[in-house]
This record gives structure tokens, sequence and C-alpha cells, in this order.
């Protein structure tokens, strides 16, 4: 099946009616151009906050479960409304949940992944002509429950319809105009940029920047998918996540902020095999996410073990802990919640010796002491003070020259 365009709308693009309206028309636009188009929908605006702020009032504990089963909604009053929308404009639609387009995923609820997507509704329903639109975010388990992707899982849903309907492009339409070397909401003079490796975006997302979901990116490198990261309210092109050896020589891409975890530290755990394991092991088979892991080796063959993770697995994170605490002989466990990550990426960090160099003598410039520190082939992140972030991240911005007043894509950092 020729020219599928699979078309990716956040909650922002439709967080209103007249919004709603206008998406509509960009949708039947594009069609106009001789594609079949599949759209993909977030909740409206802040609807997921507020389905999670009733959940609270009525349970402050509720089943995942039950969780994906309300969560699931917002994306569906989404769908329809679009769909009428677009029935307005004279032009054939259908809407379709998870469970109709069967989104197979696994049985994780809250994080669930998808297992396999059978095409042969959608494809039915496009060669009837008619515009398909998919809920995002949502799937069905092999038990038949509704499970639900984690936040940012609309991406996901887009790009594993674009990889497996062999769509020629997928588009993430969102709230800014692509994708920028940091955040332009508190980065003054942020620059756009015109194309970014996968490897790169992937860093970038997995490190706190809100465009893209991680595995969403993961998805489109790994089916090379074309991607492209551009804003529903303009014209702009928007920007392209591609192979890496279609993008420049650029040694620094980019700086992200993530305000979004909290640092766990356990503290004097006897050192000896296993410890380790034990403990995350357990964090694994809760489906924690675990990012930057620290040891200090102290005295009398005891050790301090840090670590950080999302604030949303925070509580549950606080619960095995806490039950592992007295198994491990551990004396105590500090949870900071006043940490962010400041991270800089790059294809070019890995062959470079000045990088680092230049990231941690602006962190001192500004006073900001360094907790803890990881790094790949192309990027370096480091834990502070959330108080200092993001005058850390406009300064960091500067000192790698990435600001629009003096930007140049063929940098040499000295």
């Amino acid at each position: 099946m020729d020219n599928i365009i699979v078309q990716k709308y956040g909650g922002s693009s439709v967080g209103s009616i007249d919004r709603i309206k206008n998406v509509a028309k960009q949708i039947v636009k594009a069609k106009y151009k001789n594609n079949k188009i599949v759209v993909v929908v977030s909740a409206m605006g802040n609807t997921t906050n507020e389905l999670i702020e009733k959940a609270m009032k009525i349970n402050e504990n509720p089943s995942s479960r039950e969780m994906d089963m309300l969560l699931s909604t917002g994306e569906q009053m989404s769908i329809s409304l679009l769909a009428m929308a677009i029935q307005e404009l004279n032009e054939e639609v259908i809407s379709l949940n998870g469970y109709q387009c069967k989104i197979i995923t696994d049985d994780k609820h809250k994080k669930a992944r998808i297992k396999d997507i059978d095409t042969i509704r959608i494809k039915n329903e496009l060669e009837k002509e008619k515009i398909v639109i998919v809920a995002g975010f949502q799937g069905v388990s092999q038990k038949n429950d509704i499970t639900t992707l984690g936040r940012g899982g609309s991406d996901t849903t887009a790009v594993a319809l674009a990889a497996i309907l062999n769509a020629t492009r997928c588009e993430i339409y969102t709230d800014v105009d692509g994708v920028y070397t940091s955040d332009p909401r508190i980065v003054k003079g942020a620059n756009l940029l015109d194309r970014i490796s996968y490897d790169e975006m992937l860093e970038l997302a997995s490190l706190g920047a809100k465009v893209l979901h991680p595995r969403c990116v993961e998805l489109a490198r790994k089916y090379n998918v074309e991607l492209v990261v551009k804003s529903s309210f303009n014209k702009c092109n928007g920007t392209e996540v591609v192979e890496v050896n279609k993008v420049e020589n650029v040694l620094v891409r980019g700086v992200s902020l993530d305000e979004n975890i909290a640092k766990i530290s356990i503290l004097e755990v006897p050192d000896e095999p296993g410890i380790s394991y034990k403990l995350f092991d357990t964090l694994s088979k809760n489906n924690i996410q675990v990012d930057m892991i620290i040891q200090n080796i102290n005295r009398e063959n005891i050790n301090d073990i840090s670590f950080t993770v999302k604030v949303e697995d925070l509580k549950e994170v606080k619960r095995i802990s806490n039950e592992l605490k007295n198994k491990i002989n551990a004396k105590d466990i500090i949870i900071d919640e006043s940490v962010s990550k400041i991270s800089v990426v790059g294809i070019g960090i890995a062959g470079s010796s000045n990088v680092a160099s230049v990231f941690f003598r602006s962190l001192y410039e500004l006073g900001v002491n360094i907790q803890m520190i990881s790094t790949s082939e192309i990027k370096i992140s480091c834990i502070i003070d959330k108080k200092k972030g993001r005058e850390a991240l406009q300064y960091v911005n500067q000192e790698f020259r990435l600001c629009s007043d003096n930007y140049v894509f063929e940098q040499e950092i000295v």
C-alpha cells in the first residue's frame, strides 16, 4: 500500500475544540495530496493529569490495571471528537481505540510495550479511502486487558504503526517547531536543528528532552522509519531524525535538563557479592527503570550505593528500598528529590578531549557541585542541585556556543 503517512498530534495540538478543528483541516489537506492518512492522537490538554487527580481523590493507591482502564478514556475522547471534526469537512473517517485495531502489548500495566499490531482493520479502512484515527498511548494485553504505554506513549504508537504499515514517513506534531539545541522555553536563543541522528535524539529524549519519547526513537532507528518533528501551529519544516551519516559533523548537538528525577542513596551496605544484584534485580522485576548508578567504597568493608530514578517511580522505589534495607543490613536510606540531571549530547563527544573540560568548567564557574557523573560515546551527564539546574542549562549552552548569536555547526570547542 503506497503513500501512507502517519501523523501524531500531542495533547497541546488538540487541547481545545478550535485546535481540534484546525488539526482536522490539516489532516484533510494532507489527504488531498493523494496520501492515505493514519492519525494517532493523545488526550486533550491536561486530561490525563485531571484523570489522575480524580483517581487519587478516591484511592491513593489504585491498582495499575484500573488506572490503565481510566487513563485510556482520554485518548478515546480525542479520537472521536477529531473524527467528528473531519466528518464536518465531508471526509470519510473512522476512529479506532487500541483494542479495535489490535495493538497487542505485554501485560505490564502503565508501562506496557507493544508486541504486535494486527493491521488488517486499518488497511481495510484505508482501502475504503477513509482517514484512520488511532488512539495513542494504549493497547490490549494477551489477557484482553487494556494497557497503557507510559507517558509519551502516543509517540511510540505512531512510530510502531509507521513501521508495520511501511509508511512513507511519520510526522510528530507538537507545540514547538522541532528539536532544539536545548529547551527553548528555558534557554534563550536555543537553535532549531534541521537534522539530528537517531542516536543523538535517543540520548536527548532519555535525558529529559520532552519532544519525543525514547521508545519511539528506538523503534524509528530499528525499523529505519523516516521521522519528522514539527509544529501543529505553523508551517515550519521542523527537524528530521535520520541516520548518523546524514548529519553534519557537529561536536555538541544539544544540552538537556531532566528535573523529573530523584536520587536514592543506600548507606553502609556490606561489601560482599550479590548485594547490588539483590537490589537492582528487585527493581527490575518491579519494572523500575534505573539510570545513573555509583558505588563508593568506604572503610571497614562497607559501601554506599546511589542511583537515580524517575519521580513517578519514587513511591514504589521507597517501598522496595525499605524492604531490602533489613535484608542486606544497610544502615540507612536517603531520598533526595532536590536534584536534576544536566547532559551534553553529540556524536563527536567521544573523540574530543575538550568537551568534558568545558562542561565541568562551566559548572565550576557557576559554583555548581557535581554529585554524580555518567558518560557514554555521545553524552556526559551530571547530577546537580535542582535549584541550579536552569541557570546551569543556560550557561552551558552559551559556553558550547549553541545559542543563536554565535551558533556554528562545524564547531571547535576551546
